[in-house]
């Protein structure tokens, strides 16, 4: 069976205060980082399944993102996927 690797990238909605990303922008000041504009947290999830195709898989990945991996009230996600080569388990 097909193997993919595909990430999800969650982050917080334009709308919704981010007070990590505010406090982590502070600190960069204190650091003496000067320019920064906005800094936002969000995650980045790595995930590799065996599926029939990548369709499948997408549609899985996509489940698990809408009802698991972020809050649909407060953050968005993207997936990029990849097929992997045969035989190879990263």
């Amino acid at each position: 069976m097909p193997s993919f690797k595909a990430q999800v990238l969650v982050s917080l909605r334009p709308s919704v205060l981010d007070p990590a990303g505010e406090a982590t922008k502070s600190a960069a000041n204190r650091l003496g980082i000067q320019g920064l504009e906005s800094l936002r947290i969000g995650k980045s999830i790595e995930i590799q399944i065996h599926a029939p195709n990548e369709q499948e898989a997408r549609r899985r990945i996509e489940l698990l993102s809408d009802r698991l991996l972020a809050n649909p009230v407060i953050e968005d996600w993207t997936l990029e996927m990849k097929p992997l080569p045969s035989n190879r388990v990263e």
